[in-house]
């Protein structure tokens, strides 16, 4: 049975260890993705402005009047002095052709205080540039940039979500083949002399040590098995909440709400337009966000309103409430929302952490978990080691099979030479 799995651990690690080296290497580098993306882009994402704010519609009307080809879909709220107000724009059909017109940027930077419009960039860009760099990396992280085709920008995600469960499933794999093989029961007529045999836990000891004396293929092999026991359980966390966040809709979602008591929200009881089609609202956006500013009072949401945005292919809008300061909050989980129906107005769904069924709050605490940010400033540093222990074990990995392989092929040309 142990060969059974030997055999499923080599090919299914095989198989996602590419995909794994990428994964850890980006995640290690996104645990600072804010903090990089300001340092790399401060000449826009720093204002000099000082003094009173603009209104946030007053600055997304003078992103639309800069570019006629534009409209806004995201609207920062809780502007700061000193920090340009974020808005994420998407292209207006031209008359000409009857197509979106080609943009070379879908996000734009602007001074709250003077309403000046600091820069422009294309998060979606392939580009190692400092302006993409950090959108770059968050893409590869969870979709490889996989681009969209046959009506779906959705298989980037499936890959790396499949990845993350062959991930999941081997690691529970690779665990049992750490622990020692059972002993051969003696033989009733063995006389020999022999010691005491060691107990389980002395004959798994040497699974979880270094031998950093030997060098080479032992050391190598030793940095596999003891380095993937040693971080086992978080691997397992990481795993599972890529698994869960990038196969949402499609997997997880579906399966909790058949073994426990779940509330959807509109994302999980609504369908998407077709790819490529826009739902445009009726209710505007000033409207939607009086509608729920009034609502998060009566609903005890304390945040400040941060932001909306309304996607067109789903037909509501989201409205975020956090603190601009510190978006994620306290366990990562300072984020509410409130859906407003961008058709009549109404309210037609919340996300406030911490409430709901237990189910509820164990789907709130996926990205949590996934980043670290549960356990604060340690939880990221903590992910970003694991994204090079990960690396470290795909590319470990990856050295013992060719070394195997090597010497299965050099056995069985020996062995070719010798036959008459």
């Amino acid at each position: 049975m142990r060969a059974f799995w030997t055999v499923v651990h080599r090919w299914a690690g095989l198989t996602v260890a590419l995909f794994l080296i990428v994964a850890g290497l980006t995640g290690a580098v996104t645990s600072w993705d804010h903090e990089l993306d300001e340092w790399l882009n401060a000449d826009i994402m720093e204002t000099p402005g000082r003094g009173p704010l603009q209104q946030p519609f007053v600055l997304a009307g003078k992103v639309a009047a800069a570019d006629p080809r534009v409209e806004v879909n995201y609207i920062t709220l809780g502007l700061e002095e000193g920090h340009a107000a974020q808005f994420l724009v998407r292209p207006l059909t031209d008359p000409a052709t009857g197509k979106p017109f080609v943009l070379d940027y879908n996000t734009v930077y602007v001074d709250p205080v003077t309403a000046q419009i600091t820069g422009t960039r294309d998060s979606t860009a392939i580009s190692l540039s400092r302006r993409s760099l950090m959108p770059f990396l968050r893409h590869l992280h969870y979709s490889l940039h996989v681009p969209a085709f046959w009506g779906t920008d959705r298989w980037g995600y499936w890959l790396m979500g499949a990845v993350a469960l062959v991930w999941l499933l081997d690691s529970v794999v690779a665990f049992y083949l750490t622990t020692p093989r059972r002993l051969r029961a003696r033989a009733a007529d063995d006389t020999a002399p022999h010691r005491s045999p060691a107990t389980w836990w002395q004959r798994w000891k040497p699974s979880w040590l270094l031998r950093w004396a030997a060098g080479g293929y032992k050391l190598n092999f030793d940095l596999h098995r003891a380095g993937g026991l040693w971080v086992w359980g978080i691997i397992i966390v990481v795993a599972f909440t890529s698994f869960s966040l990038n196969l949402y809709r499609e997997v997880f979602y579906p399966v909790m709400s058949l073994v426990s008591k779940t509330t959807p929200g509109p994302y999980e009881t609504q369908t998407p337009a077709p790819f490529g089609t826009y739902v445009r609202p009726v209710v505007g956006f000033e409207q939607a966000v009086a509608i729920a500013k009034k609502e998060a009072v009566q609903r005890g949401i304390t945040s400040p309103i941060g932001g909306i945005y309304y996607g067109g292919d789903y037909s509501f809008y989201n409205v975020s409430f956090f603190d601009p300061a510190d978006e994620f909050g306290t366990a990562g989980m300072g984020l509410s929302n409130l859906y407003v129906d961008g058709m009549n107005g109404s309210i037609i769904g919340q996300h406030k952490p911490w409430e709901g069924t237990a189910a509820d709050v164990f789907v709130q605490l996926q990205f949590p978990l996934h980043s670290g940010r549960i356990l604060g400033m340690p939880g990221r540093i903590m992910m970003s080691f694991m994204g090079v222990m990960v690396a470290m074990l795909s590319v470990t990995g990856i050295v013992i099979w060719e070394r195997k392989r090597r010497a299965r092929r050099l056995q069985a040309h020996k062995l070719k030479a010798v036959r008459p």
